[in-house]
Order: C-alpha cells, then sequence, then structure tokens
C-alpha cells in the first residue's frame, strides 16, 4: 500500500490532556452531571422517566414501570420529552425522515456550548459522541456506514461461522478444567466469545482481549446518562488507553496492512479518507459495540432458560430451535433497552404533535413486550411464532450493523454450551450490570455439571 490517503486530524483531536482535572470535571459536569441532577430532581417529583433512568431498582428490574408508562398512552409524558412504549410508534419514529440521532449544539445555551468546546478532546471521546455513527445523521452517518458495511453482509458474517465454533469449543475446553467448581460464565465464556471473534474481524490482537473488554465495558457505560464522577473517571480512564492502543494499531497497520476492515479503514485514498477523528470513532464503537450486545444476550439466554429448563431440554433435543430461542431472548430481555431520537422537523406521530428540535424516548424493552404485537407478552417463549419481530435491534437506518453476527454468535455459542454441559445450572445469585441502556450481567455462576 502506498499511501494511507488518511486527511490531518483536526487540532481539537490531537490535544493531550491536561495535567489538572479541570477539563474531566468539565466534560463530566456537561454530560453526567447535569443530566444526573435533573433527572434526580424530576424522580423525586414523580416522573417514571426519571425513576427509570436514576432508581437502581429499576434497573434490576424495569418491566413493572414499562406497564405503568404503557397504561398512559402510545405517548408519555416525561422529564425528557414524550416517551413510548408502544411497538408501533417506536418502529415508525425509528423509520421516519423526521427524527435524528445528531442535535444542533449551537441552539444549546452559551454555557453548555463553551463547556462542550472546552471539553473536546479525542482520547476522551466514547462511543455516544460525534463522530461515532450512533449519534451521527446522513451524510456523514450513510458514509461511514458504507465504508464499513461490506464486513457484515450476509455472506461475510456465514463466512465466520467456522470461527466462531472453533472458539467457543476451545473456551469450553477450557471451562472443562474447571467444571468441578462454580464458575462465571461471563468471565469465562459470554463475554470471551464475542470479543475474540471481533479482534479477528478488526485485525487486534487477540492476546489484549482483557484490555479490550476493559475499553469495551467503559465505552459502554457512558451510554447512561448520569454516570457518578469517580465512575467518569475511570470510564475516561480506559477510553484513553484505547484510544492509544488504537492509534498505534493504525500506525501498525498503515505500515503493513493485512486483510481486515480497519486495514481498509486506514488505507482509504483520498477523498473517501477518514480523518483521524473519524477513524476513531468509527474503530472504537465496532471494538466496542461488536460484543457488547452478544455478551448481553448469552447471559440473559443462560439464566431464562435455566429458569425455563423444559425449553432448554428442548432445544437439546432440537437445536434447529437455537435460532429462534435467540429471537425470543432479544425480545424478552433485550439487551439494549432505551434509545432516543431527536426530532428534525415538525411531525406528527400517534395524534401528538412534534416540534422540530424536541426529543422522544424509545424504551426498546417495552416495546418487545408490546401485547397488540405479542401474545402473552410476559411469558418466555423459545417457540414464538413471530420473536423475530421485536425492535431489539432498533430500525430504520441505524439498525445495528453487527446484528447477524450477534444472532450467529448467540446460536452458536449456546448450542455449543448446551451440547458440551447440558446439566448447566446457574448456582448462586446473578449480578445485573449496574447501567440501564444496556441489560446484561456482570457475574453469572454456574456449576457445570
Amino acid at each position: 500500500m502506498t499511501s494511507t490517503g488518511t486527511r490531518p486530524a483536526e487540532p481539537a483531536a490531537v490535544a493531550r490532556p491536561s495535567r489538572t482535572s479541570h477539563r474531566t470535571l468539565v466534560r463530566w459536569g456537561v454530560r453526567h452531571g447535569l443530566p444526573a441532577a435533573y433527572l434526580s430532581r424530576a424522580a423525586r417529583r414523580g416522573d417514571l422517566t426519571g425513576r427509570l433512568l436514576r432508581d437502581p431498582a429499576q434497573r434490576e428490574q424495569p418491566y413493572e414501570l414499562y406497564e405503568q408508562l404503557r397504561a398512559i398512552g402510545p405517548l408519555a409524558p416525561g422529564s425528557l420529552g414524550p416517551v413510548t412504549t408502544s411497538h408501533a410508534v417506536a418502529g415508525e419514529v425509528l423509520r421516519s425522515e423526521a427524527f435524528g440521532v445528531g442535535w444542533d449544539r449551537s441552539a444549546a445555551p452559551r454555557a453548555i456550548r463553551w463547556a462542550l468546546e472546552y471539553g473536546d478532546e479525542l482520547d476522551a471521546t466514547g462511543v455516544a459522541e460525534p463522530p461515532s455513527m450512533l449519534v451521527v445523521d446522513p451524510p456523514d452517518h450513510t458514509r461511514y456506514r458504507r465504508l464499513v458495511s461490506r464486513a457484515f453482509t450476509p455472506r461475510a458474517i456465514a463466512a465466520f461461522e467456522p470461527m466462531i465454533r472453533r472458539t467457543a469449543d476451545e473456551l469450553l475446553d477450557a471451562l472443562e478444567r474447571r467444571a468441578d467448581g462454580p464458575v462465571d460464565l461471563v468471565e469465562g465464556y459470554a463475554e470471551q466469545l464475542p470479543v475474540l471473534v471481533i479482534a479477528e474481524l478488526l485485525g487486534v490482537p487477540t492476546d489484549r482481549r482483557e484490555d479490550f473488554l476493559r475499553w469495551g465495558s467503559a465505552a459502554a457505560a457512558t451510554l447512561d446518562p448520569g454516570l457518578p464522577l469517580r465512575r467518569y473517571v475511570a470510564a475516561e480512564k480506559a477510553l484513553r488507553a484505547m484510544h492509544a492502543f488504537l492509534r498505534g494499531h493504525f500506525d501498525r497497520l498503515r505500515r503493513d496492512p493485512g486483510d481486515d476492515l480497519v486495514s481498509r479503514l486506514v488505507g482509504l485514498p483520498g477523498e473517501e479518507a477518514l480523518t483521524e477523528r473519524e477513524l476513531h470513532a468509527t474503530v472504537m464503537l465496532l471494538l466496542g459495540a461488536g460484543f457488547e450486545t452478544t455478551v448481553n444476550l448469552l447471559g440473559n439466554a443462560v439464566v431464562l432458560l435455566d429458569a425455563h429448563r423444559d425449553q432448554w431440554n428442548a432445544l437439546r433435543a432440537a437445536p434447529e430451535g437455537w435460532a429462534n430461542a435467540v429471537e425470543e431472548v432479544l425480545r424478552h430481555d433485550s439487551p439494549v433497552q432505551i434509545t432516543g431520537r431527536n426530532v428534525r422537523t415538525d411531525v406528527e406521530v400517534a395524534g401528538q404533535r412534534f416540534r422540530a428540535g424536541g426529543r422522544v424516548t424509545l424504551l426498546l424493552g417495552a416495546a418487545n413486550r408490546d401485547p397488540e404485537v405479542f401474545a402473552d407478552p410476559a411469558r418466555f417463549d423459545v417457540t414464538r411464532a413471530n420473536a423475530r419481530d421485536h425492535l431489539a435491534f432498533s430500525g430504520g437506518i441505524h439498525y445495528c450493523l453487527g446484528a447477524g453476527l450477534a444472532r450467529l454468535e448467540g446460536v452458536v455459542g449456546l448450542q455449543a454450551l448446551s451440547e458440551r454441559f447440558p446439566g448447566l445450572r446457574v448456582d448462586g445469585r446473578p449480578v445485573r450490570r449496574d447501567l440501564q441502556t444496556l441489560r446484561g450481567f456482570e457475574v453469572l455462576p454456574v456449576r457445570l455439571r
């Protein structure tokens, strides 16, 4: 490769961190401190959205509160604007061009604009900040997605199946040696499988997988509004380490490119080339999102199937049912519970008028239990005929790029686990992750035999 074509980074992107914590405090204040104060105050006043996002009990079990919101109607008032539990409304918003993920910072109060500009620094940037695909609209979103979508076509994903099965078997071999006592299935299997797969896809060293897991967890935590300062500081430290690794990784691939997605991204020519900030944002999102959903999917599935042993045994007897079982897990206990959209142009949805500049919160975990779509929605049933109608992977132009990979990892990972350890049981109290946006387990103690 003669030239990478990478354009120079913007000045703000290459700024090095100050020796003081002032910038970090400003970043935390505008991104988490102010939202936490606002939502906590709303929760104390009885606002259900505030309670959902600030009450730790709701993180453990949000479904009762979802039903309270559903009883209000398809669009309930909330501290962040209207909130919906409706599958139809959520689907319409996700597909509508009248809604987007970006927002006009120029319309923010002057103090907020100053804080965002002052705190802008590439090495402290997470997946919920521009130019991450999660938070930009077309035409930028279209350009970024086009550059990476080839790696996630059905044919490309199917080619990974032998590697996923081989990786699962190797991890299960290691668990076999620990099978006489309880093990943490998250630490030993659920998080290891997808991180090894995404490392292969992105051409990053698998011996750094523990680092990737730590960095990915930090990046994921920043999706939740209102992180405590101490946790935000820890997250920012991990983000800095991740950006430092990526900078060196990109340099290595420029010198010695491989046949992987990141090598293609750093080698884009001319006008196609990504800036350094765009490159960091894109690869960080792929690396973090590439295993977060699957970690939660695998853990949630094991807990649900342990509570429904008849369905676990039925799947072992008829493994062709695993694909639909994965869809039902995604529907019943969605790894991504909440998303939001900003109103780009005036529009009417479900009889309510939305003005440009407003925001609507979509409770995907509630929409996936909408009785208008799913009969007896609180019942877990791996044979449910329309399980795949869920919105767990969002919808519209922001439909999860890695949905096919997550599904395949779920099917292969769960089938391999059930074949190797048919008597697996949860052994102790699983510990939920202390997050509201992402729903999964941090610790999952099991006995393999």
